[in-house]
């Protein structure tokens, strides 16, 4: 099957066109890699010098010294960041297209932090307790890091778990339908049906099969992932290129090579888009089903908290949430960039 495996390889990535990008003047480049610091200095001098018209709650933050406070230090930690970022660039070559790229979106986030603590802790056009500065916020992750490092690896075990679980029955599902007719006869109705039902309406269900949080919890996430991951996987191997089967089965490929060497790998590409689908729902369903029934986890801390009413850790816990998911799906992409690499360039994200 050699001959065969030769003639199924994906075909070479168009070569990508050449984009001339322009320098920029001096200025313009100055202007890009200080733009932090910049930022960075004006938002310490809003801080310092703006009255404070919000009063925040009492806490350990405020018997700090002004200077020891959590959200002075992250800025004159982006500070200190973008003045040796800066100079780099300039004395060595390879972090200047990353530096330039990068340190105007880091003066972006500076100015909404800025802008931030300005409509807040500094004029009060949004009042206690449910809009807090950015400083209170920071100092709520910072009391509770513990608490929301615990629930994080909570989330993530129940995560992997409903989402690996849905995963799998969708790939075998999609596999199934997409290839033989007369199971896509039978078995697309009752997705029809069946699939596009929101897991979050199945949670009275699960909570009366399932006495075990954990169990109930994973089985909603899987089931949010499992319909995604079948549609897409069902569509692409039943559109796969009938040519590429054609030259297997001349050369003697069997059922199970037609599957798995040939009709699979050519569907990858919509298999990964109901991958990242399937991520996303099992997010939504992972926040619902831990601020329902689990003991631990994200979801179970942002409910927690907003009983109490501490919205700075509220908006602490969503800070961490978002930051807990933007790496799942990081890693997601990199695993796509690594199995499609014949597609790098091709497609852009």
């Amino acid at each position: 099957m050699s001959t065969a495996s030769n003639t199924m390889t994906p075909p070479a990535r168009a070569a990508e066109p050449t984009v001339v990008r322009p320098a920029g003047s001096p200025w313009r480049v100055a202007v890009a890699v200080l733009s932090p610091a910049a930022a960075a200095v004006a938002a310490l001098a809003v801080h310092q010098f703006v009255p404070n018209e919000q009063l925040p709650p009492l806490t350990w933050v405020e018997a700090l010294p002004a200077w020891q406070h959590p959200y002075p230090v992250i800025l004159a930690g982006i500070l200190i960041y973008s003045l040796a970022l800066a100079t780099a660039q300039v004395m060595w070559p390879f972090p200047r297209a990353w530096a330039r790229h990068s340190l105007p979106l880091v003066a972006a986030g500076t100015l909404v932090l800025c802008g931030w603590e300005l409509i807040t802790a500094k004029w009060n056009w949004l009042a206690q307790p449910f809009f807090p500065g950015p400083d209170e916020v920071f100092g709520g992750i910072l009391d509770d890091r513990k608490i929301l490092a615990l629930s994080a690896w909570h989330s993530l075990v129940l995560l992997a778990a409903g989402y690996l679980t849905g995963v799998t029955a969708g790939l075998v599902t999609g596999i199934l339908v997409g290839w033989y007719p007369r199971v896509r006869y039978w078995v697309m109705p009752v997705l029809k049906i069946l699939g596009p039902t929101p897991a979050t309406a199945l949670i009275p269900l699960v909570m009366t099969i399932w006495k075990e949080s954990f169990l109930g919890s994973a089985s909603l996430i899987a089931f949010a992932v499992w319909f995604p991951v079948t549609m897409l996987t069902s569509s692409g191997i039943s559109n796969v290129r009938q040519s590429y089967l054609d030259v297997a089965r001349t050369l003697g490929a069997s059922r199970f090579y037609l599957i798995f060497r040939v009709a699979v790998p050519a569907a990858l590409p919509t298999i990964f888009v109901g991958l990242f689908i399937g991520l996303g729902t099992s997010f939504l369903t992972l926040i619902a089903a831990e601020a329902l029934g689990v003991e631990a986890g994200l979801g179970w801390y942002l409910k927690w908290q907003q009983g109490y009413m501490d919205y700075g850790k509220v908006y602490g816990a969503l800070v961490v949430t978002a930051v807990f998911f933007s790496t799942i799906m990081t890693l997601l992409f990199k695993l796509r960039d690594r199995v499609l690499r014949w597609q790098e360039g091709v497609i852009k994200w």
